[in-house]
């Protein structure tokens, strides 16, 4: 059954995305915040299908530690795919560091230009961390909320990496502080599963590092803060994974 309805998921998760895509065509022609809209409410409808489809609910726990506007810097366990679009349905306008390869894939590419996301070539060393700098002082000077994944890459559950570099970077250049946030959406969307499990998948915000830390404190600290199991649960926010709920507690 779980393989059945993962495969009904995949379905229906490219026709959406084909289909808006194809659709929104017309929005690269305008300003980026024309595109918002369609990035939240792709998020959304992706969230229901996982719902209706594959069993799986989204929980959020520390909300308050949330932006609900203006610049801010979201610090984020990588697990899944999963947290790839979950930050457009829960914050107003945000902005991915990604790996520069997925500008090349037809069409996501497209919107990724055109919406600003942050990519980085992470063969390119020194340079990569000057353009991500660069690039992340304009986002935060927008009062957009920028998304890193700490550690660099997607880590399988109950597994650890170093954090690297630019997190740290994009702290001391946009003089923000770094909201911590654990997951375990890999248990239910493991990379390279095609099997979506069913059950709930916790996003846990912790509650922000001030501006300023020094860059070792401010590693240590999201070392252990971006791990679910460390950290006792705050007050959970349940959330209904429905286009028009999913991210209502959250919306602008």
């Amino acid at each position: 059954m779980t393989w059945l309805r993962s495969l009904l998921f995949n379905i229906a998760f490219w026709i959406v995305t084909l289909v808006m895509g194809v659709l929104h065509l017309p929005l690269l022609l305008g300003p980026r915040q024309w595109l918002q809209p369609s990035m939240r409410q792709h998020a959304r409808i992706v969230l229901w299908l996982l719902r209706v489809l594959c069993g799986i609910r989204l929980r959020v726990e520390g909300a308050e530690h949330l932006p609900r506007g203006g610049a801010a810097l979201i610090a984020a366990k990588h697990q899944s795919a999963f947290d790839t679009f979950v930050w457009f349905a829960l914050l107003p306008d945000v902005v991915y560091v990604l790996k520069k390869e997925l500008l090349w894939l037809p069409v996501y590419g497209w919107y990724s230009w055109k919406t600003q996301q942050i990519a980085v070539d992470r063969a390119a060393g020194a340079s990569a961390l000057r353009h991500l700098v660069k690039a992340g002082k304009v986002a935060a000077e927008n009062g957009r909320q920028i998304v890193i994944f700490p550690e660099g890459t997607r880590v399988a559950p109950g597994q650890q990496r170093t954090i690297q570099p630019g997190v740290a970077a994009l702290a001391a250049a946009t003089g923000l502080p770094v909201v911590p946030v654990a997951t375990d959406s890999g248990l239910h969307w493991g990379r390279r599963d095609f099997r979506k499990r069913p059950g709930v998948i916790t996003v846990a915000v912790r509650p922000p590092i001030p501006a300023g830390e020094k860059r070792a404190a401010l590693v240590q600290r999201l070392a252990v803060a971006i791990e679910l199991e460390p950290n006792q649960p705050q007050a959970a926010m349940p959330v209904d994974n429905s286009v028009e709920s999913a991210a209502s507690p959250l919306r602008p």
